[in-house]
């Protein structure tokens, strides 16, 4: 039997626990299952104690609630009007393998968000709940069967805690792929150089025109003339092209070296601020080389010597290298005959 229900803080329930003679049947901590239409759900973080983990919190308002065992008298479910429910504060704690999940579809990526196909929706969540049934009293006015009166109160309805096991609801399938969409033009730039850096992916620089181009100016027969002004014009594009594609990786650079946390931006707070140019008039500051150890200072001896003669001096090395070779010779001779004297 599905009924109409009270909630058990209303003032009739205070009533019929003191009247006298009114049958009533109490049920509590009985396990349930409710449903709530669900207005908004928010993303939000735990505490630097819970090292800021992220859960999900979601507010409605209470419809129905259908206990695990059927009350007395048959009451199955317990409805209640649009409007004359119950708030519903409920929060959701995603487990070790959804946060990995919602890290790969871009949770830190600007552009990520909760889904707005999970609301205006009813969900059904577990929750613990005590009823009081009062009794029909017989038949109605109309001459129909009564029905009883049940009144009911859910437990921690505004701190209600659930989970993928207990609700059974994975919300993580629920989230967009926010891995590339999310992100901005300077992290899409750092993300896609990265990538390439990667696989080694190259992009080409030059489309499927110029390359048709190149492959009609190369097989078709045409004058000297006019295949150096094809081939000058062709030039020309490619500089432009090449012009083009230094100017915007020269303005990606600069995006990049402006935008705080890109690996450009760090090297330039750094450590490329650590480098100082050298000025170009300061004088050097290298050490001079070191004087031989034989150089001796002579003083004013030396300036008043004429210079040698370069051929000279060759002759005289090469006459004191004869008449050293010479004496040698004698000497061992002499030791050779015994006619050396000592």
């Amino acid at each position: 039997m599905k009924i109409a229900g009270l909630a058990m803080n209303e003032i009739w329930a205070h009533r019929v626990l003191r009247e006298v003679g009114v049958e009533t049947v109490r049920a509590e901590g009985a396990p349930a299952e409710i449903g709530v239409f669900v207005e908004s759900v928010d993303l939000a973080h735990h505490g630097p104690e819970q090292r800021y983990r992220p859960y999900l919190h979601i507010t409605g308002e209470l419809r129905s609630v259908r206990p695990a065992e059927a009350l007395p008298h048959g009451v199955k479910e317990v409805a209640f009007p649009p409007g004359s429910g119950e708030r519903v504060d409920a929060f959701y704690e995603f487990d070790d393998e959804q946060l990995t999940r919602l890290t790969h579809k871009g949770y830190f990526s600007t552009g990520f968000v909760v889904p707005e196909k999970v609301t205006g929706l009813e969900w059904e969540l577990p929750a613990t709940v005590d009823a009081l049934v009062l009794a029909p009293t017989g038949l109605g006015g109309g001459g129909e069967p009564d029905v009883p009166v049940v009144f009911v109160k859910v437990h921690d309805l505004g701190n209600l805690d659930i989970d993928l096991e207990s609700s059974q609801y994975d919300l993580v399938e629920y989230f967009d792929d926010h891995s590339k969409a999310g992100l901005d033009r300077a992290e899409q730039l750092v993300d896609d150089r990265g990538l390439g850096a990667r696989s080694g992916a190259i992009s080409p620089l030059f489309g499927e025109d110029d390359l048709d181009a190149v492959r009609g100016a190369g097989t078709s027969v045409t004058p000297a003339r006019e295949t150096t002004s094809a081939r000058d014009d062709l030039d020309a594009r490619l500089q432009d092209v090449a012009a083009a594609v230094d100017d915007e990786e020269a303005q990606a650079r600069a995006q990049l070296e402006r935008t705080a946390g890109t690996p450009e931006n760090l090297y330039r707070q750094r450590v490329a601020s650590s480098f100082e140019a050298e000025p170009a008039n300061e004088p050097s500051t290298a050490a001079p080389a070191p004087a031989d150890e034989h150089d001796l200072d002579l003083g004013d001896q030396d300036r008043d010597e004429p210079a040698i003669d370069a051929s000279n001096t060759k002759v005289s090395l090469e006459e004191t290298t004869r008449q050293v070779t010479a004496r040698a010779a004698e000497l061992d001779h002499g030791e050779a005959d015994g006619d050396r004297q000592y």
